[in-house]
């Protein structure tokens, strides 16, 4: 469940107008760690640039980790309810209804896998999978206007197959501005085509690799947590944190390409809000 690579380009300061006042009381769409909202409760463009670094597992299934640095934030526009957003390679639209309801659609680039990847030469013989767009659409469902817990469903769906996760989450802390903590409990099914995506192996590879031949069926991927953390220092400075933890199941495990029972990340960083 790796996240899209950013790609912010200072150059997007150039020619937009933002709000630079802070609110007497700063109002997030919804009070989410993981929800970002540079618009301090008001209509109109924002803006979040900063920097993150996380050591994570090179690719799905490995236990080679190593860490990466990449740039965090997005261009918003809010108007009431509803904020369009760009952030590095994805572009998308969340939106409130009934104080309970947040959805949210995006469009993504997934950068595939390159055997590269494993520096130990593991995926030597694979080949690179195949670069392209992702449509993801996401619900939660708050128990109450408080967001305190949820449920939460999302679809992946592009050229690589399906993938869909379920789960519930929990916010701690009072405030309404965003900042705080937050943790989800998921379970992730994938359909025949994304499963060998990341974890098949056809004819061609394993002539190539000395791997043996592995196709898997579509159903349970895995069990996740993810925890989330945000601090608002003042009103430009926010630092945040998160952590991963995904353990396969054991038709994952059986494939030669996992050579961990897991995936996990761990992550901080920093946000200048303008």
């Amino acid at each position: 469940m790796k996240k899209f690579t950013a790609l912010l380009l200072l150059t997007c300061l150039y020619g937009f107008s933002f709000h630079s006042a802070l609110a007497q009381e700063r109002t997030a769409l919804v009070p989410l760690p993981s929800v970002d909202d540079f618009t301090k409760g008001q209509d109109g463009w924002a803006l979040g640039l900063g920097l993150g670094i996380e050591y994570e597992t090179a690719y799905e299934g490995s236990d080679e980790f190593g860490f990466e640095v990449d740039p965090a934030g997005a261009l918003q526009w809010r108007r009431g309810n509803d904020i369009f957003f760009w952030a590095g390679e994805a572009l998308g639209w969340r939106g409130l209804r009934a104080n309970t309801w947040l959805f949210e659609a995006l469009v993504g680039f997934d950068e595939g896998r390159e055997e590269s990847d494993s520096k130990k030469g593991y995926l030597d013989g694979l080949g690179d999978n195949d670069e392209g767009f992702e449509l993801v659409l996401q619900a939660r469902r708050a128990f109450d206007a408080d967001w305190r817990y949820w449920l939460i469903g999302r679809v992946v769906t592009g050229g690589n197959g399906n993938l869909g996760l379920f789960g519930v989450g929990r916010r701690f802390g009072d405030k309404r501005d965003g900042s705080g903590s937050e943790i989800n409990v998921v379970a992730v099914f994938h359909d025949s085509k994304f499963a060998n995506t990341d974890f098949g192996i056809n004819a061609q590879q394993a002539a190539a690799s000395g791997l043996n031949e592995t196709r898997l069926s579509g159903g349970f991927r895995s069990l996740g947590v993810n925890y989330n953390y945000r601090h608002i220092i003042n009103n430009n400075w926010q630092i945040f944190g998160e952590a991963l933890y995904e353990r396969y199941s054991s038709k994952v495990q059986d494939s030669p390409i996992a050579r961990s029972s897991y995936e996990a990340e761990v992550g901080i960083g920093f946000i200048y809000v303008f």
